[in-house]
């Protein structure tokens, strides 16, 4: 009689963060990002960007004491992992497509 259909909405956080359903490691974007890889591996390129920048004007008018480079890298390190997780997200778009 009280069949759940098909066209319920997930209960509670676990519920909502499986949908859509995905496996692996697909499981770490988070479900609004999924359902719009390109954008957000648009977002992710765009701060990636930004803090590589920033790392390269840190290392141009900061000195050449260890002090800056570390604090280049406190930028670059997470810039390059944003441009990274973009790439794969690219990755995951385009096979997504090819596969439709």
């Amino acid at each position: 009689m009280d069949a759940p259909s098909s066209n319920t909405p997930p209960k509670g956080l676990r519920g909502w963060w499986a949908s859509p359903p995905r496996s692996g490691m697909r499981l770490i974007i988070s479900p609004w990002e999924y359902r719009h890889l390109r954008a957000g591996a648009g977002l992710h390129i765009a701060g990636g960007i930004v803090l590589v920048c920033l790392a390269f004007v840190t290392l141009a008018f900061g000195g050449s004491d260890a002090k800056t480079y570390a604090w280049s890298m406190v930028f670059l390190v997470p810039g390059l992992a944003n441009l990274a997780f973009a790439y794969w997200e690219l990755g995951i778009a385009h096979s997504a497509s090819a596969a439709t």
